[in-house]
């Protein structure tokens, strides 16, 4: 399933109904965390697969009204349901996985949520989106064609060392981003071209913000 996508649908903010269908265009495998259960349903999403520790959600009713869906128990309480969607997408073959509904609302799911995309960047390709960010792990060798003044954020999850960048309007060379101390927040392609970004050590994340209009 190199190539074949995979959605997942978690309960944070939903994003807008734009963005939405454009993911679904491409009919991807879609997982529903179960909190999304009505909102996914009011929308008329087709779901493939509900899953989760149904804390807030009754089972046999998520059946009755997903009849043709995959309801997935999944309790443990050690992951979040997003790490569950995640490794349950990576088990069944897919490489390419989309995220949405997964910020806003909480602040404590959200930093999770995005944090906890690099546990799983050697495994598959994901992407969170919401309205305003397009988010991602990145390996030690990033690069990547921008129109000038993309604002692009580096965030560090927890200690990067050794980074060096291009064609980035504040330049890193050989230096460190640590989160919570130094992170690589608001910068910006200076010229239509490629942006480059190499590092030696740790995890980090590449985030794509534009401002709310």
């Amino acid at each position: 399933m190199e190539g074949k996508r995979c959605l997942i649908i978690a309960n944070g903010e939903a994003c807008s109904l734009g963005l939405t269908k454009g993911l679904l265009r491409e009919k991807p495998f879609v997982i529903a965390l179960d909190g999304s259960l009505l909102r996914v349903l009011e929308q008329l999403i087709h779901v493939d697969v509900l899953l989760g520790d149904f804390d807030r959600f009754d089972i046999n009713e998520a059946k009755e009204l997903l009849p043709n869906s995959e309801i997935i128990y999944a309790p443990d309480q050690e992951k979040t349901d997003l790490d569950k969607g995640i490794e349950l997408a990576i088990a069944r073959g897919y490489k390419n996985i989309d995220i949405i509904w997964a910020t806003g609302w909480r602040a404590d799911h959200t930093i999770t949520n995005i944090t906890n995309m690099v546990r799983y960047a050697s495994h598959a390709h994901l992407t969170m989106y919401d309205d305003y960010s397009v988010i991602y792990p990145i390996g030690k060798g990033f690069r990547k064609f921008y129109t000038a003044g993309t604002i692009i954020s580096l965030i560090p999850v927890g200690t990067v060392k050794g980074i060096i960048t291009s064609n980035l309007k504040f330049p890193l060379v050989h230096e460190d981003l640590v989160l919570g101390h130094r992170a690589g927040t608001s910068n910006e392609a200076v010229k239509d071209g490629f942006v480059e970004i190499t590092y030696t050590y740790g995890q980090m994340l590449i985030m794509e913000c534009k401002d709310r209009e």
